[in-house]
């Protein structure tokens, strides 16, 4: 009977949603653009994320190489690049 009702709970816990992520302010958004422009890139989504680890987030961004996804540490500098 606990080894069922583990389960449960680990089942439970694993099938909730994910933290939504944070809107971006307009003065966060410009800096995030920038950085992405930097890259010779532009357009894509823009996001905070809301565990609080200062990380924004460009999804989407459009690349003369392609479509990429951008991480970016509180001080607005790309620490990953992932192809999407």
């Amino acid at each position: 009977m606990k080894r069922m009702f583990a389960a449960a709970a680990v089942l439970a816990f694993c099938s909730t949603a994910a933290l939504a992520d944070d809107k971006v302010t307009d003065d966060e958004a410009a800096k995030i653009k920038d950085a992405v422009a930097a890259w010779g890139c532009e357009g894509g989504s823009y996001e905070k994320e809301s565990e609080g680890t200062g990380v924004y987030e460009a999804e989407d961004v459009k690349c003369k190489a392609g479509q990429y996804d951008f991480r970016l540490d509180k001080n607005f500098k790309v620490f990953v690049i992932t192809a999407d």
